[in-house]
């Protein structure tokens, strides 16, 4: 069936499945007072510090820092993609997932079609590897066995026109697949083979399906590799050669290795080190990082030592910043020189790549290497120089912990105190303005005048219902504090959506950009508040008064500038008198 789910389908599936019952299928819990508890299935921890609260719906993992909701848990842990996990989840519960009817949506057979031509050439270029000689004697050469060559699918496209181009009748969904290439602009003028004299590597999704291929030619073709070209089904900064073979060979990976073509992936397997993966002829990508934090929790890119691998680490690097996180971790391995990582695992076995694994560079060491080769760090100026060059990175660290650990490591570095450091990256507020933003930060936990706002979202992830005691929310939308318009908009839809829970207000921020710190006050309280109802109160009241504190000092303000209107003297009086009320 085609077309989007509808986003009422999800909350309603969020809040009428059983998360615990989905969680504990697969993961051993205990009851832990309001909430369950177990080890993290994402993290080798041997203190429980999974939680899964059935009153949100949600679960949290404070080992490796993930947390969502059902989901999001199948998609971590059965390592389904967001339809599949909804279609899980629905068939747990019997219903069936609808779709929106939209003009704008493909027909299936708009992928069916490529798909199916592409598996069809996936059992030519294997059929066709069985019968070449040639093609058979490069893979021995390479030490790649029959073995590996079959777990990978290797296959080989014959030095022909048309040996592919000769297996469709109809050559549109091979067209579609940048499986053939037509002659001129009309396919009917027949097409020819994109792939000749190669030994073929089928490229899969996460779900094992074959979406493209890449090429290694046999000839002397200038292109030593070719891969497909975009496609709908296939889209180069998405994918990573090889890593639908590493999830079946490792169910929760501690690290995933990112080295530089098929033959590396393939090498690596052939001598028993699992997990190692390829971008496409193309640079690392945010989006090839996220696909491997869902896999695992540490990266280790892999590159040549000289300059060509230090500039790709460095574009790695870049992508990196943005999506570290809790538990995310990226390393960097530079290899010997002469050697690729296929070479130095048939030269030195096993050994020799587990010594490089060992010496990888952290992040935090190679940036800050990578800045300090450009400042004199026996002078105050280059210290300084060296600070200044690492602000922009430590901006684009969207991770406390992560930043934190740069900024001491900045320390010995630079020969100056943490303060210090994070004053110039301030923009040099004084030390001791500073110290007193921290000293207030440390004994609030936040800035006062944001906790309320805060509290009071935390309430309403723990208790939704709490929403429906709010009364004019117009009047709370023009209060002037830090958050209030995330704690209005959260109120105005848990007031339209009485039976959504946390895991379903979170989900219908999918796409915005608080969907994040929803996640953090999600997290179970260390201590529940024992009158919820009269906390909640209490907050929206004091808001609600600070609100009017404000409008009566701006009327106040137009008084003494000018005569107030017939309606705003009837406003300050009825302000006045609310204040009154409240015993201001």
């Amino acid at each position: 069936m085609n077309g989007r789910i509808p986003e009422s389908f999800i909350s309603d599936l969020l809040s009428r499945i059983d998360i615990v019952e989905i969680i504990s299928s697969r993961v051993e819990l205990k009851r832990a007072g309001r909430e369950w508890r177990g080890l993290s299935p994402f993290s080798n921890e041997k203190t429980p510090s999974f939680f899964v609260s059935p009153a949100k719906q949600m679960y949290f993992d404070f080992s490796s820092g993930q947390n969502g909701n059902a989901i999001g848990f199948l998609m971590a842990f059965d390592r389904l993609d967001f339809v599949e996990a909804v279609e899980e989840l629905a068939r747990s519960i019997g219903v069936e997932v609808p779709r929106e009817s939209s003009g704008r949506a493909r027909p299936r057979a708009s992928t069916e079609g490529p798909l199916a031509a592409l598996e069809q050439a996936q059992r030519h270029f294997e059929s066709a590897l069985r019968h070449s000689q040639v093609a058979i004697d490069y893979l021995k050469a390479r030490g790649i066995d029959g073995g590996t060559a079959r777990r990978f699918g290797i296959g080989f496209a014959p030095d022909r026109w048309d040996s592919l181009a000769l297996q469709f009748k109809d050559p549109g969904p091979a067209l579609a697949a940048g499986l053939l290439i037509a002659r001129g602009d009309d396919p009917a003028n027949g097409c020819y083979d994109r792939f000749r004299n190669r030994i073929t590597f089928p490229i899969r999704d996460t779900r094992g399906r074959v979406i493209a291929f890449g090429g290694r030619t046999l000839g002397d073709d200038p292109a030593k590799y070719l891969n497909s070209p975009e496609t709908d089904l296939f889209h180069k900064g998405r994918q990573l050669y090889g890593l639908y073979q590493a999830r079946q060979a490792l169910q929760h990976p501690a690290q995933l290795y990112v080295v530089e073509g098929y033959m590396d992936v393939v090498g690596l397997a052939r001598h028993g080190i699992e997990g190692a993966v390829a971008t496409l002829g193309t640079a690392t990508t945010a989006d090839h990082l996220h696909l491997l934090f869902r896999s695992t929790r540490r990266v280790i890119f892999c590159f040549d030592g000289d300059d060509a691998g230090k500039r790709a680490a460095w574009k790695a690097l870049e992508q990196a910043l943005p999506t570290l996180g809790p538990g995310r971790e990226v390393r960097f391995m530079f290899l010997p020189d002469g050697h690729d990582p296929d070479s130095l695992v048939a030269e030195g076995g096993e050994a020799a790549w587990e010594q490089a694994v060992t010496v990888a560079q952290p992040l935090s060491r190679f940036l800050l290497d990578r800045l300090a080769a450009d400042c004199d760090l026996t002078t105050p100026d280059g210290r300084g120089q060296l600070i200044a060059q690492a602000a922009p990175y430590l901006a684009r660290m969207e991770d406390a912990a992560t930043r934190t650990a740069i900024i001491d490591a900045l320390v010995p570095r630079t020969h100056l105190a943490r303060a210090d450091i994070e004053a110039a990256l301030r923009g040099g507020r004084s030390q001791s303005a500073a110290g007193a933003s921290a000293r207030a930060a440390a004994s609030n936990g936040a800035p006062r005048r944001q906790r309320p706002v805060g509290r009071a979202l935390q309430l309403l992830l723990d208790q939704p219902q709490l929403a429906q005691r709010v009364r004019d929310l117009d009047e709370l939308a023009q209060v002037n504090q830090p958050g209030m318009d995330l704690l209005v908009a959260v109120l105005d839809y848990l007031i339209e959506e009485p039976d959504t829970t946390a895991a379903g207000l979170i989900q219908a921020w999918a796409d915005r950009d608080q969907r994040q710190q929803l996640e953090v006050l999600a997290r179970p309280m260390a201590v529940p508040p024992s009158e919820p109802e009269a906390e909640f109160d209490d907050i929206v009241a004091r808001l609600r008064d600070r609100g009017r504190r404000l409008r009566v000092e701006a009327l106040l303000q137009v008084a003494r500038e000018r005569e107030l209107s017939a309606g705003e003297t009837e406003e300050l009086r009825a302000l006045t008198v609310a204040r009154s009320g409240r015993g201001s």
